[in-house]
């Protein structure tokens, strides 16, 4: 069976292929994706990840144990990639119009993802200001959380796919394909995947003859990344498959040393 809703800014279709109906597992998914958006989207006031911006310079701020968890990961890609992996770049998404702009946000300089500090398992604190956007991360998260909940479910195998980030799990390998950078209406086979995950970088649809709209962000110049082709990165789960785009996207290595460290390999796909 298969279902399709939409939710992180994308359609997201889960699978099982266990030849039952299994609604119930299903919804345990879907709810658990949920979960993520709303503690972790950049766009509700309400979310944790809002509360962290706003009030994490000033307070200390309890969080869920998921947001702890993607927070954690970020670091420690921060870490590994020579700051080259950085989620506080929501400043300049507002600047370019690509986020919201907040009422809150006054402040002239930001800090990033090391400037978050744990004084408990799920208690930070902001040493500066920050605007955090979790995005793709988070995303990623959202789908192995999601082949968490199928698999205490009792669902053998299946998949998650949220708009370029997939993972696949059980014995049955699914077939894996990918836009065409130089026709993104076109896919391309990249063979089969087996209980892993993958997740692509790309920037297929920018408008390079106007004001540029690239969300890619180099965090150690500020300044905007645009590249032809794509990155896609394999991994054993997503949400270091998500994070790992964007340290090959940014430097343009697909042997880049973070992808050993993480068990994980990049496929670059040039536009010609």
């Amino acid at each position: 069976m298969k279902r399709c809703k939409p939710l992180l800014g994308t359609y997201v279709e889960i699978a099982c292929d266990d030849g039952n109906e299994n609604d119930l597992a299903v919804d345990a998914a879907f709810n658990a994706i949920e979960t993520v958006q709303s503690l972790m989207g950049f766009h509700n006031p309400q979310s944790e990840l809002s509360r962290i911006n706003r009030n994490a310079p000033r307070e200390f701020i309890a969080i869920h144990p998921w947001t702890a968890k993607v927070l954690t990961v970020a670091q420690e890609i921060h870490q590994r990639s020579g700051g080259l992996f950085n989620c506080g770049i929501g400043q300049h998404l507002i600047e370019k119009g690509l986020l919201p702009q907040s009422r809150w946000m006054k402040q002239q300089q930001f800090g990033g993802i090391e400037n978050i500090q744990f004084v408990g398992p799920c208690v930070v604190q902001s040493s500066a200001p920050i605007c955090l956007d979790l995005g793709g991360i988070a995303k990623g998260f959202a789908v192995d959380v999601a082949v968490q909940a199928l698999q205490e479910a009792g669902v053998q195998s299946g998949y998650v796919n949220a708009g370029g980030d997939l993972r696949v799990f059980g014995a049955r390998a699914q077939s894996i394909h990918i836009r065409n950078p130089r026709n993104p209406s076109e896919c391309i086979s990249l063979g089969q995947l087996q209980d892993g995950a993958i997740a692509t970088s790309a920037l297929y649809f920018l408008e390079r003859d106007c004001i540029p709209k690239s969300f890619m962000i180099n965090p150690l110049t500020s300044q905007s990344m645009d590249f032809s082709g794509s990155y896609s990165v394999i991994a054993q789960e997503c949400i270091y498959a998500d994070a790992l785009t964007k340290v090959i996207s940014l430097s343009g290595d697909v042997l880049h040393p973070c992808l050993e460290q993480f068990s994980a390999q990049a496929i670059w796909m040039t536009a010609s």
